[in-house]
């Protein structure tokens, strides 16, 4: 597997997986009329990869046999003054279990390390316990704050872990 920075050309790739991911993953915990409503297409168009403004995303793929299977996006946390914010780790369901998500998640914080940030938080979807328990066991833990937003048109109820990355 091969893990590289997205460009403009994967974003309908990326988006699949995304979408792929969420109808799978978050089934039970979303509406199924919104899940099954969810488009590659329509979410490709909202990526920025590539963009030179740093508090953009940067997004990494992981790449098996030509095929992006999975992806990870990270950025200066918008609400803590020099902390990094995961803020997607998404791999393809066809992929679950198999070391994408552990390289993906690996070489986010490397990234994050690499822009001088000594932690890092995330939010996870409350209920989410697949999640919860992925991100327990790379040493993330709740930290308390709990916020409702508005993500895809579909508002969440969301969990902040936190991680240092020292």
């Amino acid at each position: 597997m091969l893990v590289r920075p997205a460009t403009p050309d994967d974003a309908l790739a990326v988006a699949g997986v995304h979408v792929r991911a969420w109808q799978v993953g978050y089934r039970g915990l979303l509406p199924d009329v919104y899940l099954d409503g969810l488009r590659a297409e329509e979410r490709a168009r909202r990526y920025t990869f590539g963009s030179a403004e740093p508090s953009a995303p940067r997004t990494l793929v992981a790449v098996e046999a030509d095929t992006i299977v999975g992806f990870t996006s990270t950025a200066p946390a918008s609400d803590l003054a020099g902390v990094g914010e995961l803020v997607a780790l998404y791999v393809d369901p066809s992929g679950w279990r198999r070391g994408v998500g552990r390289a993906l998640i690996a070489a986010a914080r490397a990234r994050l390390v690499e822009q001088g940030f000594g932690a890092c938080v995330l939010w996870l979807l409350a209920g989410n316990r697949a999640g919860e328990a992925f991100y327990r066991a790379d040493g993330w833990l709740p930290e308390g704050t709990r916020r409702l937003a508005e993500v895809w048109g579909v508002e969440v109820d969301e969990i902040r872990f936190r991680r240092p990355l020292s």
